[in-house]
């Protein structure tokens, strides 16, 4: 498939299509915007650009049976409306070589622009709460790992405290014994003898 080159109407309101956003119409180019689609409200343009035509075929619309033909976007195929061939009735003849944009697939260039921009906004908000939310887990892991590191130094005081008080108690039994033991030996000692001596 050759490549597709697109026409671009230079005007204050364009007309594009709503899948694509290739230019379709000048808004100057309505005639009348009293007409139904297929999917709801329609337009009555003069002329279109960068669209082409399917097969015709007789088609019974709102205002009478017509040869109409149904135009697709050039760029990404999309049915946008369709062209009038011919028109059986005297008082339809205008419509002629005249073209169908449908509203629900057309957009001014300008919403497309205000889409885009909001769009861009959303994104940009997002990306900021994201960073947002990153950096909050981030200080929250921080946290987490500076409670875990306090209380392991607190374990390791309380762990070295009670050493020290074993080590204390156990240094105090010690010498508590020794002095029982010596209190023990000195009382077992036999008491001094004195002698008597009766005179005769």
């Amino acid at each position: 498939m050759g490549r597709v080159f697109l026409l671009h109407v230079e005007a204050e309101i364009v007309h594009c299509c709503a899948c694509c956003n290739a230019h379709l119409a000048d808004h100057d180019a309505i005639i009348s915007k009293a007409f139904q689609g297929r999917h709801g409200r329609a337009y009555l343009f003069d002329h279109v650009i960068n669209v082409n035509t399917g097969p015709t075929e007789n088609r019974l619309l709102l205002t009478g049976l017509h040869v109409v033909a149904d135009i697709y976007c050039n760029a990404c195929a999309s049915r946008v409306g369709w062209k009038y061939i011919e028109a059986f009735e005297e008082s339809q003849k205008y419509k002629e070589g005249k073209f169908i944009l449908e509203k629900a697939m057309i957009l001014k260039e300008e919403e497309i622009r205000e889409r885009r921009a909001a769009a861009q906004a959303r994104l940009h908000i997002s990306t900021w709460f994201g960073e947002g939310a990153e950096a909050e887990e981030k200080e929250e892991k921080e946290d987490e790992d500076e409670d875990e590191i306090e209380e392991a130094e607190e374990e390791e005081e309380e762990e070295e405290e009670e050493e020290a008080e074993d080590q204390q108690s156990a240094s105090s039994v010690g010498s508590g014994g020794a002095a029982a033991y010596i209190s023990a030996d000195i009382s077992a000692e036999p008491a001094p003898t004195r002698s008597v001596t009766v005179p005769g």
